[in-house]
């Protein structure tokens, strides 16, 4: 009797535990499996998405362009005019002052954390232990009524004025098809210090045997105001002119030149 009695027991505690039994391992394998398969992610060279971001009152088309060397653009059409943010060819970072609609460089403290970035190219999960990161299983959550598995990435230390800080982030996977819905990630400086920001991803769709998220939503956690990503579409190692990364140094007018 006390036999079978043990073994109910420990069956009860398997049926009412199946989520625990995942491993954060287990998990990413699983994410890419399901996306892919991860020897295609490896073999990207570049992306390219098209879209609109959707601001409430405005609605900009976008196009986003990121390389396995790590360079990336980011420009937005305002008005019949390119704006362009997070540009990097890299060494350098830059977008779009909006106030004088020039180049402008990016400080260094902000550029050298960019570069951190270079070798997370298509996904930070690939060969991550490679990369001297760190993943953990928090556990599982319900994020509005889907069940996730909650786990913490490490990356390399970055520089928040002047200071060497951890860089966590907080993925949330769906413990159906193992794809990540919600990235989070706490602001360091600045306004909005504490605040945490929140990117919910949707609507994932098939690119050339590989699935990726059309739809991201983007703002602070719990609170209003966010911004929608709107992908219309996404290629997969198109040809890329490089001097597109490059900065615009202006130019010098000579007294020739007046």
């Amino acid at each position: 009797m006390t036999t079978i009695k043990t073994l109910f027991i420990a069956l009860l505690i398997l049926a009412l535990t199946p989520l625990n039994a995942q491993t954060a391992d287990e998990i990413i394998n699983n994410y890419f499996e399901n996306t892919g398969g991860l020897e295609n992610w490896k073999n990207l060279n570049s992306i390219k998405f098209t879209g609109e971001v959707n601001m409430g009152q405005m609605v900009l088309p976008i196009e986003m362009i990121q390389t396995k060397n790590g360079k990336t653009i980011t420009k937005a059409n305002i008005q019949g005019q390119d704006f362009f943010q997070e540009v990097f060819d890299g060494e350098t970072l830059w977008g779009t002052n909006q106030m004088t609609m020039a180049a402008e460089k990016s400080d260094s403290e902000t550029t050298d954390n960019y570069k951190n970035e270079m070798n997370d190219f298509p996904d930070p999960f690939i060969d991550y232990k490679e990369k001297g990161y760190v993943v953990e299983l928090i556990g599982n959550e319900t994020i509005e009524g889907t069940e996730t598995f909650k786990i913490k990435l490490t990356k390399e230390p970055i520089k928040v004025d002047g200071v060497i800080t951890d860089d966590i982030f907080y993925y949330y996977f769906e413990t159906e098809n193992f794809v990540p819905i919600v990235m989070e990630k706490e602001i360091k400086s600045g306004p909005g210090k504490g605040m945490v920001i929140q990117l919910k991803f949707s609507d994932y769709e098939e690119v050339d045997g590989m699935y990726f998220a059309f739809s991201i939503n983007q703002g602070v956690k719990d609170q209003e105001g966010n911004t929608m990503i709107s992908m219309k579409t996404i290629e997969l190692n198109p040809e890329i002119d490089m001097a597109i990364f490059d900065y615009p140094e202006p130019k010098v007018i000579t007294e020739e030149g007046k």
